[in-house]
C-alpha cells in the first residue's frame, strides 16, 4: 500500500473528529453575557482539544513523510492512534460539560495519555519497518519530547482527582510543548516536507 492512502484515511478521520467536536458546541438559550460566559468551560475544552488534534495532524503528516513503505504493522499502529483520537470529542464534552470536575479531567488526561502512547508506538513501528538509520530514527533521536509528554500526562492524570486545575495546566503545557510543528523532520529535508 502506498502511504498516500494511509495519510488520506487518517486525514479523513481527524477531520471527522474536529467536526464532531464543533457540533457539540450548542448555541446558548438567551442573549445575555452571563449566558455566554456560562459556556466558557465548554469553549475552553473545545479550544484545547482542537489544538491537540491540530498538533497530531501536523506531526502525523511530518512523520508519514519519512515512510517509504507501509506495512501491516504500520496500518494497525495507525488505527490504534486513530482510535484514541476518536475519543477526544467524548473526553472534550465530558470535561467541558462538567466544568473541569475531577473525574472528567482524569478521563480527558487518560485519552491524551493513550493517544500520546499510540503515537509513540506508531513512531517505533515505522522506525522498525524502515530499518536501521531510517529518516524517522535520525529525526527523533532519543525523543525526549515524546517521552516527557507521556510522563507529564501521567502526572496530570494522577493529580486530577485532587487538583484538577493543575492537571488541566499540565495538559495545556504539553500542548504548548508541541504547538510548533516538529522541526526535527523538517531539518532532515532541508525545509518543510511536502
Amino acid at each position: 500500500m502506498h502511504k498516500n492512502r494511509l495519510e488520506a484515511f487518517s486525514d479523513g478521520v481527524l477531520a471527522i473528529v474536529i467536526t464532531i467536536m464543533v457540533l457539540e458546541l450548542k448555541v446558548p438559550e438567551g442573549a445575555s453575557v452571563e449566558v455566554l460566559c456560562s459556556l466558557y468551560p465548554i469553549f475552553l475544552s473545545y479550544v484545547l482539544s482542537f489544538v491537540y488534534v491540530a498538533i497530531y495532524w501536523n506531526n502525523h503528516h511530518h512523520m508519514l513523510h519519512t515512510v517509504q513503505r507501509v506495512t501491516g504493522r504500520i496500518l494497525w499502529a495507525n488505527m490504534h492512534l486513530l482510535f484514541w483520537l476518536s475519543l477526544v470529542p467524548f473526553a472534550t464534552g465530558f470535561v467541558g460539560e462538567n466544568h473541569f470536575a475531577p473525574l472528567p479531567v482524569a478521563v480527558y488526561g487518560i485519552v491524551l495519555l493513550f493517544a500520546g502512547a499510540a503515537y509513540f508506538v506508531l513512531q517505533q513501528v515505522i522506525i522498525a519497518a524502515q530499518g536501521p538509520g531510517s529518516l524517522l530514527q535520525r529525526a527523533v533521536g532519543r525523543d525526549w519530547q515524546g517521552k516527557s509528554s507521556l510522563v507529564l500526562y501521567l502526572v496530570g492524570v494522577s493529580v486530577a482527582t485532587s487538583v484538577p486545575w493543575l492537571s488541566m495546566t499540565i495538559y495545556v503545557l504539553v500542548a504548548l510543548l508541541w504547538l510548533v510543528p516538529d522541526k526535527r523532520i523538517e531539518r532532515l529535508f532541508g525545509g518543510e516536507p511536502s
